[in-house]
């Protein structure tokens, strides 16, 4: 089991005698005797000059230490939006030890004034899966972020990454919960924090004051609130802190107008950023009738130690659900749930004792025997599987023709030969001929096999071993007009993939050939999938599959020795970045690597660990 992996051990609802919502892990009340609301807002909103320090400002950043039932971020949210003069954004980072089930939030959320209740509501409808890791929720049209980290902050403030303005201290007591107040988890919000940021806690035990002015912080004491004499605030000392990020509107170059390219271009898009897509091909020119054919599947990974790979697609299959399932059809992904099948007895086994190590919830996973498989695929499986409810099923070609049709996307038909430091900053793009066809603040090259060679243009790629060694593996996958027939009602995953028919046609994959010396679509690849699906489902519950001749498609996927896609800054290339070798995985990593470089890009907390992101940059 990876070091990293925690099973969750969520909060459960009781009140003590005065009917104060109470923890029973640490036998402390959620709130004070002032009650939940008054006390966010004069120990919290009050203690950080909120809303005054918003005021003017395109975007601030809170971090809380014990998200809890969630009432100082609502307070917060409420005091945003009533605020004329509010930022243009508001991101609030969030410790959870114990989260709650949304069942229970919305049992303490119900007793909430009238102006609170559309707000929690709204917060409902996107509380995660209780996983381990870090979640970004938007809210308010995206005005609002909530990034959770839900684990031991021992750990997680390690792996948080964002530039804090406001710190809202409100762990339970010291006495019951003192690895919450450690002042190595003080020394890591410090590292979060940007200069002039400050705290606030109702907390005001001498230990407390030291270990913060060991941070870096400045301490005093004001007066606290329903018979509580003091509380403590805290502005960081003058000297230390990040800088705060900025505001200004960038123009970017991405570099490849597939999947990786499109996720990008979306991400970016959506915060504001001029974006130019430049591929000699473009998806919105292709047939719509030939485009939906086309189909795949974004199956999260899961392995019994919870590695790398497994971790980052958990946190992928978030990103796309949040960015893709509000597209208008027929772009909008079918959330029709995966079956990933056992492929034997042994193996069957093997899935089991997985799900029982990791402890994932079951709304997220869960196992299904033959039979239960069976009714939820309308298909027989002879092991059973994994059963993923929120897995998708997606028309790449839609879906890459409606992000790259977005407002603030603009496409050019042409091929970049060249990378060039521009005048004045920035890059220049060049033709193969050295021609220039265009200037941007920032580039990023998602053109899959390709980026190795335009990066060798401007710096030597023997420094990243890891994209030198990029390998080209050509596939294919068959498509049979399926007539009325609806299954199988679920992806099924397994030594290939079988998926569920839409627009007249099913799709059955893949075959992978590492040495191949073109990308074909052949007889000889119908016949390899056919074999790789018949070998763990009934294919005969499947009218439409090997029925007729099958329509081929065949292309590239790039891919690391690792599996792992290589996402990030390029080092010593202020500007440049790579989102590139997806291998099999570009639904996974598309919408994932748009908003880790935006994130990082426009200073916002970014929605994966520290060290998965570490994992993924270029190398």
């Amino acid at each position: 089991m990876s070091d990293s992996h925690q099973i969750l051990q969520p909060a459960s609802w009781h009140e003590d005698a005065r009917g104060v919502p109470l923890s029973r892990e640490y036998g402390d009340v959620y709130h004070g005797d002032a009650g939940a609301l008054p006390q966010a807002r004069h120990v919290f909103l009050g203690g950080n000059g909120l809303p005054g320090r918003w005021r003017g400002r395109a975007a601030f950043t809170i971090a809380e230490t014990g998200f809890g039932l969630g009432h100082n971020f609502l307070a917060a949210w409420r005091a945003w939006l009533d605020d004329p003069g509010r930022s243009g954004r508001l991101h609030y980072l969030a410790f959870e030890a114990h989260p709650f089930a949304v069942e229970d939030l919305m049992r303490a959320w119900g007793r909430l004034p009238d102006d609170h209740q559309a707000l929690a509501r709204e917060l409902a409808g996107r509380w995660p899966d209780l996983l381990p890791g870090v979640h970004r929720l938007e809210l308010q049209g995206g005005r609002v972020t909530l990034t959770l980290l839900f684990g031991d902050i021992r750990r997680l403030a390690r792996q948080a990454q964002a530039r804090v303005d406001a710190f809202f201290l409100d762990g339970f007591a010291p006495r019951v919960n003192p690895d919450m107040w450690s002042p190595a988890v003080f020394g890591q919000l410090r590292r979060l924090a940007v200069a002039g940021a400050t705290a606030a806690t109702w907390c005001a035990t001498g230990q407390v004051r030291r270990d913060l002015r060991d941070a870096g912080f400045l301490v005093d004491k004001v007066p606290g609130i329903a018979g509580k004499r003091d509380m403590t605030v805290a502005v960081l000392r003058p000297g230390l802190g990040a800088t705060p990020p900025g505001s200004a509107r960038r123009r970017v170059a991405v570099v490849g107008g597939g999947l990786a390219g499109a996720g990008v271009a979306q991400a970016l898009a959506g915060r504001g950023h001029e974006v130019e897509v430049w591929d000699p091909q473009c998806a919105l020119d292709v047939d719509p009738a030939l485009r939906r054919r086309g189909a795949a599947a974004l199956v999260p990974a899961l392995s019994p130690d919870d590695d790398t790979r497994s971790r980052l697609s958990r946190v992928g299959l978030a990103r796309a659900r949040a960015r893709w399932l509000e597209l208008d059809e027929p772009a909008r992904p079918q959330a029709c749930g995966a079956l990933v099948c056992a492929q034997s007895e042994t193996q069957a086994g093997l899935q089991r004792r997985a799900l029982a190590r990791l402890g994932f919830p079951e709304g997220w996973v869960r196992w299904l025997d033959p039979a239960q498989a069976g009714l939820r695929a309308g298909v027989g499986v002879p092991w059973g599987g994994l059963w993923f409810p929120g897995a998708l099923r997606v028309c790449p070609g839609e879906l890459i023709a409606a992000l790259l049709g977005l407002p603030g996307v603009t496409r050019h038909a042409a091929a970049v030969g060249a990378l060039a430091p521009a005048d004045g900053g920035g890059w220049s793009l060049r033709a193969a001929d050295g021609r220039e066809l265009g200037r941007a603040d920032l580039v990023v090259l998602a053109n899959a096999l390709h980026a190795r060679a335009l990066l060798a243009s401007v710096t030597p790629v023997e420094r990243l071993p890891v994209l030198s060694g990029l390998a080209p593996l050509a596939g294919q996958v068959s498509l049979y007009p399926s007539g009325a027939s609806s299954v199988p009602r679920c992806v099924l995953s397994g030594r290939g993939y079988c998926l569920p028919p839409r627009d007249g046609w099913g799709v059955a994959g893949s075959t992978y050939r590492p040495d191949a010396a073109e990308a074909v679509a052949d007889e000889a690849g119908h016949q390899d999938i056919l074999a790789r699906v018949r070998d763990w489902v009934e294919a005969r519950d499947i009218p439409w599959l090997g029925s007729g001749a099958a329509v081929g498609w065949a292309g590239w996927r790039a891919a690391t020795r690792d599996h792992l896609p290589l996402i990030g800054a390029v080092p010593d290339r202020p500007g440049l970045w790579l989102a590139c070798a997806y291998g099999s995985r570009g639904l996974s990593w598309s919408a994932l690597a748009g908003d880790l470089i935006g994130a990082s890009l426009d200073g916002e907390p970014v929605p994966a660990e520290r060290e998965l992101i570490r994992r993924i940059g270029p190398r």
